[in-house]
């Protein structure tokens, strides 16, 4: 007698339809983009009242993903949320509504170096438009499924959030990702493991390396010279050879491990790309990403040492 099929074996993939909105300038635009590097078909700002032709409940196994704010046409959240509401009801959906928020200062301090005008704001200040905005949206964060605040978050703090929400699938194993930041621009707010270099002597300081950063071999050779290096180095490596295969087996899907140094040009990156090369060698597959190593040399003054 053939074995009688459930109903979890029959049936059809849903259609994945994620909402991305929230304040503007919270980075909507950089998280469509992401999701559309993962895969996601993703349009922004869409008139509202042409969401139901664009949603099709027969479409299986798509993955949507539709921006909108303030500014899109027929923008209304009481509407918006009756509208998820009624595509709830539909067997052949999975919906997910995301919000982007960010704290009012990092906003106005957004704007003004984009020179950008608040959608709201008209003749007022923009700080009138953010408060503008956060009251229509006020609804629609408290309905929202995930909230993420990126008063914090550089570009690819972001791009790394959206990737662990919003990958279609887990990995095939653990993704390592091994950074270098500055501490003078804050601390990366993804970071699982952060470890201080600042302990190290700073080549900034040193003649003929200022300019040059963790990736030049003087800078490098600089490092290497300090005896609490190499033995701060082993112990780093090998706690993370400890526990890297610890997250793995709890199912851990990402760990980022942080170096940071002040301003994330020297000391930071050569200890990230010396560690990454270390995790190689261990089997992993770490990605490399240097936040600051672009700043300018003059952005790492380290309080008064010299003059």
């Amino acid at each position: 007698m053939a074995k009688e099929e459930s109903a979890s074996d029959t049936a059809s993939p849903q259609q994945q339809l994620l909402l991305v909105t929230g304040m503007l300038g919270a980075g909507k635009t950089t998280a469509l983009r992401e999701l559309e590097d993962l895969g996601w078909e993703s349009i922004d700002n869409f008139p509202i009242r042409l969401l139901d032709r664009l949603v099709d409940v027969e479409a299986e196994g798509d993955s949507l993903a539709i921006g909108f704010d303030c500014r899109t046409r027929g923008f209304v959240p009481a509407d918006i949320i009756a509208q998820v509401k009624r595509w709830m009801e539909e067997d052949g959906l999975s919906i997910t509504t995301l919000f982007l928020d960010c704290a009012g200062h990092e906003l106005e301090r957004r704007f003004n170096e984009t020179r950008r005008r608040h959608f709201l704001a008209g003749d007022l200040p923009v700080s009138s438009g953010i408060a503008a905005e956060r009251e229509l949206l006020s609804s629609l964060r408290r309905w929202a499924d995930v909230l993420i605040d990126t008063t914090d978050f550089s570009t690819n703090d972001l791009k790394q959030t959206i990737r662990e929400q919003f990958a279609k699938g887990a990995p095939e194993q653990m993704t390592v990702t091994v950074s270098s930041f500055g501490f003078a621009r804050g601390k990366p707010p993804t970071a699982d493991l952060v470890f201080d270099m600042r302990y190290l002597d700073n080549p900034h300081w040193e003649e003929g390396l200022r300019e040059q950063t963790g990736l030049d071999a003087g800078v490098g050779e600089f490092i290497e010279r300090s005896e609490v290096f190499t033995s701060t180095f082993d112990k780093i490596r090998s706690l993370l050879l400890e526990l890297l295969p610890r997250y793995e087996a709890q199912g851990k899907t990402y760990v980022n491990i942080a170096f940071g140094c002040t301003g994330g040009r020297h000391r930071s990156v050569y200890t990230a790309e010396k560690m990454a090369q270390v995790l190689r060698e261990g089997g992993f597959s770490p990605t490399v990403l240097h936040r600051n190593l672009g700043s300018r040399a003059e952005d790492m003054v380290e309080g008064t040492q010299h003059p």
